[in-house]
């Protein structure tokens, strides 16, 4: 998947002016992105389109004009683009009740690294998470989360076959399984991944600062 580059963003101006729509086109697209996992865990499946959007927001919110600015943005946000052999996903720990969040944070701990994808007649991916910062200590875990799912040529091919796609998630204190996404999310998580399965991935140690800003 293409990085986004300068020449391809909006002036604050023009931002301004093309927000509501703009906005109104990445949250639709995002409905076919977003997968409730149980009750309690909400993954958001980023492409260059919802990073492009995050950018944006920054940009906007910043008053970011000057050309070193606005590459630091990129520079922070363009690693969470999916590489064509991998998705990014933001991994989001919801609990509206204060006390009752913090005891299951507690109880959480580690959850992160137990969320898996399947594709059909393939072995789990579990993610590799976190891999700017650590995001939990001894006594709670994070209630938001950043993970990378690495499929391997094989899945992907069967993915680009029309293999069914399972996500779950097999902590000690949670346990949640969607058997098979719907059609039009298998879609358009297909669309991320290059046709011949293997585009290389980023290097597992790359660190981006966004994940701590968004």
């Amino acid at each position: 998947m293409a990085q986004i580059t300068r020449d391809s963003l909006m002036t604050l101006e023009v931002y301004a002016r093309e927000r509501d729509g703009f906005r109104a086109r990445v949250l639709e697209h995002k409905k076919d992105r977003t997968l409730q996992l149980g009750e309690h865990i909400t993954l958001i499946f980023e492409d260059e389109l919802t990073i492009r959007y995050q950018v944006q927001e920054m940009l906007r919110a910043e008053r970011t004009f000057e050309e070193a600015g606005i590459r630091d943005e990129l520079d922070a946000y363009n690693p969470l683009v999916p590489d064509g052999s991998n998705w990014k996903v933001t991994m989001m720990l919801e609990y509206p009740d204060a006390e009752e969040r913090r005891r299951m944070l507690g109880r959480l701990i580690g959850i992160e690294d137990k969320v898996w994808i399947k594709v059909e007649g393939h072995q789990r991916v579990y993610a590799i998470a976190d891999e700017d910062m650590e995001r939990e200590n001894a006594d709670k875990t994070s209630s938001v989360h950043f993970l990378r799912f690495e499929l391997d040529p094989r899945m992907i091919a069967a993915l680009k076959r029309g293999a069914a796609l399972a996500v779950g998630v097999d902590h000690p204190h949670y346990r949640a399984t969607v058997d098979q996404v719907s059609a039009a999310m298998r879609r358009s998580l297909t669309g991320d991944l290059a046709g011949d399965g293997v585009a290389a991935s980023r290097a597992a140690g790359e660190t981006s600062k966004a994940m701590s800003r968004r």
